[in-house]
């Protein structure tokens, strides 16, 4: 009896959340429904209990009439874990394999979707700078959450950082002194403001917003496990068909084209590293 009744409990929180989630989309365009049902009931329950709300159906009523609260559970639903040059192997493999190719062409495009609050952004506006490309490229870098975008055009991040940014810099084949691109002030570092210019921010949102066209890189990290197999598939469709001919895409450690729809149409440069290239079509 005892098992039955929390069975039911926890079908309808589940029940709530789709409706939550329902009522975002259809008032506000913000499209969660496909998103890992673990971690959107994680962080809705973390709202919640830090919420002065006794239930999931209070918070849909919240959502829908008092805009700054959706703003905050936006910001709790946003994915913004990540670091400078975070997993150093990553942009090491990047320098080896990517870099020669891109050196090929007279321009190049790269966009970061999902970029957060800009790490990697600048990561990689430093290993292009230190390839000698940066001055052809443009960076589109791109998120839902608007918030963490004016944190990324700003470039300041907490100087208790920087001992890991500049450990992972070093071993990821930086070139120079990773003290170099930054000025210290008090208890932040401010990032040299020439890393900024051919970076444009974006509000965009990769699952309702459309395509990205004629990439020569995609780098779109540690967003995709948050998100269920049928959206994946659907992001690995925009991301196909934003890409050139040729064109690398990098996805997360623990991400993988490997069992999605278009494992095909890519070759593999590492699927340890989870870099993969666009093949050449007729």
């Amino acid at each position: 009896m005892i098992h039955d009744r929390c069975l039911n409990n926890l079908e309808n929180e589940d029940l709530e959340i789709r409706f939550l989630l329902e009522a975002i989309f259809l008032k506000y365009g913000y499209d969660f429904r496909d998103y890992s049902k673990a971690h959107m009931k994680r962080r809705i329950m973390h709202r919640l209990s830090l919420s002065e709300l006794n239930s999931i159906s209070q918070m849909q009523h919240q959502v829908l009439y008092d805009r700054v609260f959706l703003e905050t559970l936006l910001n709790d639903f946003s994915i913004n874990v990540t670091e400078m040059f975070r997993d150093p192997p990553f942009y090491k493999t990047f320098r080896q394999e990517v870099v020669p190719v891109l050196k090929t062409y007279p321009f190049i495009k790269v966009w970061h979707a999902g970029c957060s609050s800009g790490e990697e952004v600048y990561s990689m506006a430093i290993l292009l700078k230190e390839e000698g490309l940066y001055e052809r490229t443009q960076i589109y870098a791109t998120d839902f959450n608007v918030e963490v975008l004016e944190k990324a055009q700003q470039a300041i991040y907490p100087i208790d950082d920087i001992k890991d940014y500049t450990y992972n810099y070093q071993k990821s084949g930086g070139l120079t002194s990773f003290a170099d691109y930054y000025i210290a002030r008090y208890d932040s570092v401010i990032l040299d403001h020439t890393l900024k210019k051919k970076i444009i921010f974006a509000d965009h949102n990769l699952v309702t917003d459309g395509v990205f066209g004629e990439m020569h890189v995609i780098i779109c990290r540690n967003v995709l496990i948050y998100f269920n197999k049928e959206l994946q598939n659907k992001v690995f469709k925009l991301f196909y068909e934003s890409l050139r001919n040729g064109g690398f895409l990098g996805v997360g450690t623990k991400e993988s084209l490997r069992f999605s729809d278009y494992m095909e149409k890519f070759d593999t440069i590492s699927e340890n590293l989870k870099i993969y290239q666009k093949k050449f079509e007729a």
